[in-house]
């Protein structure tokens, strides 16, 4: 049984902690005089005084968490969080959201997702701007890992939180001896790739709250930016440059970035498979995008094609969801190749979303050794990666999660379809949540406004099962998981 005092005592802590974000969109609403400071101030109070309500009478009791607790927690905090990241969204008068638009768009940020239903962005206070870049930085590593940093300090152990959040087969495997260590190396990568990236784009002409607002999306892989062009917006080759290096990077298992930090060995990147697949995914598509836009004499100049098809092949393919260009009327089949790319995502431990590389290598060489297997019944074949045997539990788990992967996906689209939506809408208005996306084809290109409130809430939960890679949610819904 769940220590439910324990739980109302960290979500209030959280939900308090959670409260100091409203703090910087409020100065930054000051600072340009916007007139959405009352939405942040309302927030931040409302927000504070909901979680010192929520903690106060559990303030004594202290207890370790279980494993069950952790999962309780994870998913408790990511709709609570939602639910009042959506208050200045809420009530901005600028924005003029429905209760479930707020929420649309805050579980959107949140979740890294970028899926909008927001128009207009170049005429929007810049307090509201910069508020939905800083909610996708947020969401990008995990806000339960940065809480994983402080929780020893308040009283409850982190590893169990870490477990619950971290997405992967490998996810027990940690990167230092103590589990705060790791969520600290974690969030220290993750600051300095975003601080250089801000940099790299202040230097390569952007303005500053421009490189600010888009190096947070681009380190989270959340796609929101503060133009309704995108990147687009700039015509600057660096700017798309430096966005495809640092998706790129985002898109890399974040426990590689520190090994090659440790170690100061560039070469622990080619060493690791999955990164190689990554890499070779990318490329591939890269060149077949490239080769169907000339051919489709989309583009006249073969350079500008290879320039416009990496791009978006990286930025739909890592789930960023950042454009340069309408992919969406790009000729043949290259818009649904570019979408079902997304299904992949980025590596395991990083800021994609996706099922990820790394599961589905296993897949395919589980299915080579059931190949092998019909033609040599008795031999004894291993599923390896790299060097590494993988036990038979970690494989049967990755179809595992495939399946059920699979099956809500077919469940939401046939929900989709049924508030109207065209297959194509409701297909690609799917992908784009579950995957954490984004942008999607037909009626949901330019955004999701064409979606009705109980799509819009189908979508929500997709966003929140692709974020917490379907399980850490499905787990709290079962019965058993209440049984004593």
């Amino acid at each position: 049984m769940a220590h439910y005092a324990v739980v109302q005592r960290i979500l209030g802590l959280l939900l308090m902690i959670f409260s100091l974000s409203m703090v910087p969109p409020l100065f930054v609403a000051l600072y340009y005089a916007d007139g959405s400071h009352m939405a942040f101030g309302s927030a931040f109070l409302i927000t504070l005084i909901t979680g010192f309500i929520v903690w106060s009478p559990v303030r004594r009791i202290s207890s370790e968490l279980k494993l069950r607790d952790g999962f309780l927690v994870v998913v408790l905090f990511w709709i609570v969080l939602g639910s009042f990241g959506a208050i200045p969204l809420f009530t901005s008068k600028a924005l003029g959201l429905s209760f479930t638009d707020a929420i649309f768009e805050s579980m959107s940020g949140l979740t890294t997702t970028g899926a909008t239903v927001i128009t207009g962005l170049d005429t929007l206070p810049r307090g509201i701007l910069y508020y939905r870049q800083q909610l996708q930085w947020l969401g990008g590593m995990g806000i339960i890992v940065l809480a994983v940093a402080v929780l020893p300090m308040l009283g409850v152990g982190g590893m169990q939180l870490y477990r619950a959040e971290t997405p992967g087969p490998m996810k027990d495997s940690k990167l230092t001896p103590r589990i705060t260590e790791t969520a600290k190396a974690l969030w220290f990568i993750y600051l300095g790739l975003t601080v250089a990236c801000g940099l790299a784009y202040w230097m390569a002409g952007m303005e500053l709250f421009d490189a600010i607002g888009h190096a947070f999306s681009t380190l989270a892989i959340g796609g929101f930016s503060t133009h309704d062009a995108s990147i687009g917006y700039f015509h600057n080759i660096w700017v798309e440059g430096i966005a495809v290096v640092f998706m790129l990077l985002a898109g890399a298992n974040f426990a590689l970035h520190y090994t090659a930090w440790r170690t100061a060995s560039p070469s622990a990147y080619w060493r690791d498979p999955e990164f190689r697949t990554f890499l070779m995914l990318g490329l591939i598509f890269t060149l077949l995008t490239t080769f169907i836009l000339f051919l489709s004499k989309t583009y006249q100049d073969p350079g500008i094609a290879f320039i416009r098809a990496a791009f978006q092949v990286i930025s739909i393919g890592t789930t960023t969801g950042f454009t340069t260009a309408d992919y969406a009327v790009w000729p043949s089949f290259l818009p649904m190749m570019l979408l079902l790319g997304s299904f992949v995502g980025g590596c395991a431990t990083s800021t994609a979303g996706g099922i990820k590389v790394i599961r589905f290598l296993l897949l395919a060489k589980q299915g080579l050794r059931e190949i092998n297997r019909l033609i040599h019944p008795s031999a004894e074949i291993p599923v390896k990666i790299g060097d590494k045997v993988v036990g038979n539990n970690v494989v049967q788990a990755v179809w595992g999660f495939f399946a059920v992967y699979m099956a809500l996906f077919a469940f939401m689209f046939l929900l989709m379809m049924a508030t109207g939506l065209d297959e194509v809408t409701a297909f690609s208005a799917v992908a784009a949540c579950l995957n954490n996306l984004g942008p999607g084809l037909g009626d949901v290109a330019p955004n999701f406004q064409a979606v009705n409130d109980f799509g819009k809430w189908v979508l929500v939960f997709a966003m929140l099962l692709g974020r917490l890679e379907i399980f850490t949610l499905l787990v709290v819904l079962t019965p058993s998981f209440w049984r004593k």
